[in-house]
């Protein structure tokens, strides 16, 4: 996207229009989503976090029953 000074044309209002340029095109909102866009993780690695969690949470569990915690 270019955008050409105008004759005459102060700095801040160059500015404001390439702003308003960048914004109405949605390049600012895309780079955006990209940035924080994480890989989708991989089934197994789901199935063996879920499977930590249960076995963490019998753990605390038995250890509460036991005046342990």
């Amino acid at each position: 996207m270019l955008i050409k000074r105008k004759e005459g044309e102060s700095v801040s209002s160059l500015l404001f229009r390439f702003s308003k340029r960048v914004k109405q095109s949605g390049i600012l909102r895309e780079a955006k989503k990209r940035q924080r866009h994480d890989r989708p993780v991989s089934r197994i690695k789901r199935k063996l976090s879920a499977i930590h969690r249960v076995n963490k949470k019998k753990e605390t569990e038995r250890n509460r029953k036991l005046g342990l915690l």
